[in-house]
């Protein structure tokens, strides 16, 4: 995937150090420090042009939100619709929103053991084919990284449009005995409730009147055990 981006984007996301975060691996086990407080901390990996991380941060300011994406362009995107959202909405700047730039492959070097509370995967690419697999973010390669860095209230909360990602998906956390509640293979289906934080994909998919397949998967025993 390749973006053209507007000249000089990385000096303006350098003059953002607030808001975005171009060096994430100097906070693993520090991200405390950068919003100042000891909330919880939810995670969307590959945040696009962070609609979904954004309005999240509004609605829910005892928690602390990082959006990630590898690209400068998307990084820039986003902090754009951050700051116009919190403008509208709150009258001030985001107070518990980062973005970072970092290549979620590498997620073990951001964070550290049971920092992050929960994890959000919004139509990640399905990588349909065989060869492909291990780079799905339901591969077991990638469950292994999620579980050291969830807590003990820590989950999963998946989200896509692809038959083939989430038939996948829900396989893979079978095979390791992660337990999972809220299946649903219409997420939709009887109407778009308010209390539903949509991606852009996700409303330009119900429009066309396509399903969103949605799960979360329940890592922590604390979330266990609350079942």
């Amino acid at each position: 995937m390749r973006l053209r981006g507007r000249k000089g984007i990385l000096e303006a996301l350098q003059l953002q150090p607030e808001l975005v975060v171009l060096d994430a691996e100097p906070y693993k086990g520090r991200w405390r420090d950068f919003f100042g407080n000891d909330r919880p901390i939810h995670v969307e990996l590959g945040m696009g042009k962070g609609i979904f991380i954004s309005e999240m941060s509004v609605r829910n300011p005892n928690i602390n939100f990082i959006g990630i994406d590898r690209y400068d362009e998307l990084v820039r995107r986003a902090g754009e619709k951050a700051k116009l959202l919190w403008q509208e909405r709150r009258g001030e700047q985001p107070s518990n929103l980062a973005l970072a730039r970092f290549n979620i492959e590498h997620l073990e070097n951001m964070f550290a053991d049971s920092e992050v509370e929960c994890l959000y995967l919004n139509f990640s690419d399905p990588w349909p084919k065989n060869r492909h697999a291990r780079r799905r973010l339901t591969h077991q390669s990638f469950l292994d990284k999620y579980r050291s860095i969830l807590n003990k209230k820590g989950e999963i909360h998946l989200k896509t449009d692809s038959a083939s990602l989430f038939e996948f998906s829900l396989n893979s956390f079978a095979d390791e005995g992660l337990r999972m509640r809220n299946i649903t293979f219409d997420l939709h289906r009887d109407g778009i409730l308010p209390e539903r934080v949509m991606t852009e994909y996700e409303a330009k998919f119900v429009g066309k009147g396509m399903p969103i397949y949605r799960c979360e998967v329940i890592v922590g025993q604390e979330a266990l055990d609350g079942q």
